[in-house]
């Protein structure tokens, strides 16, 4: 082999090698921005408190077109899509997020896969009118109350049922039954002595529309929910039991927790931190924000 052709393949070589030393350069660069972005990505989602909802539930959360309430107050725009939510969830959500330092974003879920969204991490609080329960406790961790609530039933007016005052009244009289599917209202279904079961439903919305339609003659469901509905519906008569005379195990169904995944406890200690922080503990002030929250739900809901 000449000289000349020695040359040229050394040559060919060392381009070579400065290629393939190049390619790995700019891979590395690649890598590296592409960590720093995730990195960035992920402080950011810290700063964001990600709450799931039904948006369905009135007063409690609801949806609706605009932004503004008839109080000035700013309902919060639902993650991908073109509508807002607003009820007592939201506004204590917001007050927890500003306590807390974090945008809020809140997310509309179906009550049937609250938990499993919650678990996948589409979201990671669930603020929707949850009832802490035993069953639930063992799944998910809880914050305290953010608010008490007194349980109900609810019958159509002129109705056989619309003079009941407790469970005795309704005893053997056959009266076909109803509530929101995956509540721990459904339990207390059965203690309504000789009740046909006439089948829950995914929202109180259909439960109290079986209820004006006749397809079924008691709905139990929390004070509040019936409020909102008889705001807009006049064939409703709300009945609270008699104390010595209603539901019993249904203690559970009163408090209402905010819950993250049951290993976020860190999150759920800095949500109750704000809960302290912001005097969340106040009986007073909670059925204030609900009384005020009742007056702003758009007539649709």
């Amino acid at each position: 082999m000449n000289k000349r052709k020695l040359l040229a393949l050394v040559l060919t070589g060392v381009m070579a090698i400065s290629t393939l030393a190049g390619c790995g350069s700019s891979d590395t660069k690649t890598s590296d921005t592409d960590v720093k972005a995730s990195e960035t990505a992920e402080t950011s989602d810290k700063n964001v408190l990600r709450v799931g909802m039904e948006c369905a539930y009135a007063p409690f959360n609801w949806t609706q077109d605009s932004d503004t309430t008839p109080d000035g107050s700013k309902a919060v725009p639902i993650y991908g899509s073109d509508y807002y939510a607003y009820g007592y969830d939201v506004a204590v959500a917001q007050k927890l997020a500003d306590e807390m330092g974090m945008d809020l974003e809140v997310h509309k879920v179906e009550w049937s896969s609250i938990g499993i969204s919650l678990d996948a991490g589409d979201y990671d609080v669930i603020i929707a009118g949850m009832g802490k329960t035993a069953e639930r406790e063992a799944s998910y961790s809880f914050t305290e109350p953010y608010y008490y609530r007194d349980n109900c039933i609810v019958v159509k007016k002129g109705s056989a049922y619309e003079n009941v005052k407790g469970l005795s009244d309704l005893a053997g009289t056959g009266c076909k039954v109803t509530t929101q599917l995956g509540t721990g209202w459904v339990p207390l279904l059965d203690q309504i002595e000789g009740a046909e079961q006439s089948g829950n439903y995914e929202t109180t919305s259909e439960c109290f529309m079986a209820i004006s339609n006749g397809v079924a003659d008691v709905c139990v469901v929390d004070l509040p929910t019936a409020q909102s509905a008889a705001l807009t519906n006049d064939d409703l008569v709300i009945i609270q039991l008699d104390a010595d005379d209603s539901f019993t195990g249904d203690d559970e169904m009163v408090n209402v927790c905010i819950a993250t995944r049951k290993d976020d406890t860190a999150l759920r200690d800095k949500i109750q931190d704000a809960m302290d922080a912001i005097g969340w503990n106040d009986k007073a002030k909670m059925d204030e924000l609900m009384d005020t929250v009742l007056t702003q739900q758009p007539a649709a809901n």
